[in-house]
């Protein structure tokens, strides 16, 4: 607590003894025109008179007196308002003003007694705490722009890297391929003209080269499809998921009769995106269902729909199977690329179509996991945006 003494203590005390003194006046001042009153109204002798009239000159005394000692107090108050608040907070005021024109780091004196000093010292506090904000306005300031500078140098980066993309795309489309269709078209060639002059292990090593650069090639194409989901230029649009799954049905038309599967769906449904890179999700997921179908019955493919229990603005679809299934501590590793549970030998394939279906469903704003609830077969299940 502060020790200078307080300016309208000081000013209550200095009216309390003007009161006191004013009122012991008005006091001789009342008792004087009562002593008047019953020495006129006891006798009116000339001596009654004369006591009358001097009391009468007591009571004009007084209020004489009254009057100056009105006068001296309006002065005193009149200075001691002027010193303790006036020309403090005139003092204040400058400073304040002064430091609020530019000289923000001017530091505002204390001034005056009492609670005027209580007030500079409490401008002063907000004027530090005013600083110390715009300070950490400034720096917040500069370390948004060091970000944005940050993320135009990595969208450039970026942009390069995608060029870069771009650019292995075409090699790998066209310059990595060839080779590939050589390495096998010859060794069939070779096969073909000099089978009867090889024996049983040369055909066999032969195979292994055909099959070998087959798979390259499908490797490549799969490494194609994966780079190019979300580059492909593809407006987004109003897709109809259901004329999508025809088209799947109609190219996986041959798979279906060769393994003699059962593919249904429920009605699918319209949804926003892009119209390949999902019609190659649905691709995927069926023919994934039917690679890995069981040795000892037909598979069983079925794609349903329904709205999503977590958003109001997305449907949630999923393909089941009755085929070998998934080990549930297998559910997140399935959809990482080039990930694979079973060896090529028995199911074929480049361990790339579920990682290329959760790229699919991410590009376009969805989750997709594997149901792990699921008591016979697979079930993948996977969120969509719904049309507008």
């Amino acid at each position: 607590m502060s020790s200078d003494p307080s300016v309208l203590n000081g000013l209550r005390r200095l009216l309390r003894g003007a009161g006191l003194v004013l009122l012991l006046i008005l006091v001789v001042a009342f008792v004087a025109i009562l002593v008047s009153l019953r020495l006129l109204t006891a006798g009116a002798d000339a001596e009654a008179v004369e006591l009358a009239h001097r009391w009468n000159e007591v009571v004009l005394i007084v209020v004489g007196v009254l009057g100056v000692v009105a006068v001296v107090l309006g002065w005193v108050v009149w200075q001691a308002v002027q010193r303790g608040v006036t020309k403090p907070l005139g003092t204040l005021a400058a400073e304040v003003r002064k430091a609020s024109t530019g000289e923000h780091d001017h530091e505002i004196p204390r001034v005056g007694t009492g609670e005027v000093a209580a007030l500079s010292r409490d401008v002063e506090d907000m004027r530090r705490e005013l600083v110390q904000q715009v300070a950490e306005a400034r720096e917040a300031h500069a370390e948004a722009e060091d970000a944005q500078t940050r993320l135009r140098d990595q969208a450039r980066e970026l942009e390069r890297s995608n060029r870069d993309l771009e650019q292995f795309a075409y090699v790998a489309s066209h310059d990595l391929q060839e080779p590939l269709r050589k390495v096998a078209s010859f060794t069939q060639l070779l096969q073909k003209r000099y089978g009867d002059q090889l024996d049983e292990r040369a055909d066999q090593y032969i195979a292994f080269a055909v099959d070998g650069a087959h798979r390259m090639q499908r490797l490549i194409q799969d490494l194609l499809s994966f780079s190019r989901v979300g580059r492909s230029g593809e407006k987004q649009e109003d897709v109809d998921l259901e004329a999508a799954m025809r088209q799947v049905l109609v190219d996986l038309s041959e798979r279906i009769e060769e393994v003699a599967a059962e593919v249904t769906h429920d009605p699918l449904p319209v949804v926003r995106g892009e119209r390949g890179p999902l019609t190659m999700l649905l691709r995927n997921v069926v023919g994934n269902a039917l690679k890995f179908r069981h040795p000892d019955r037909a598979p069983r493919v079925h794609v349903s729909v329904a709205p999503s229990a977590d958003s109001a603005t997305e449907w949630e679809l999923s393909c089941s199977d009755n085929g070998i299934g998934i080990d549930p501590q297998y559910a997140e590793r399935v959809f990482v690329i080039f990930q694979r549970l079973h060896p090529k030998e028995v199911y074929s394939g480049t361990g790339i179509g579920l990682a290329l279906v959760k790229r699919v469903v991410e590009h376009h704003g969805g989750r997709v996991w594997i149901d792990t609830a699921a008591t016979q077969g697979t079930t993948i299940r996977w969120t969509l945006i719904r049309s507008a």
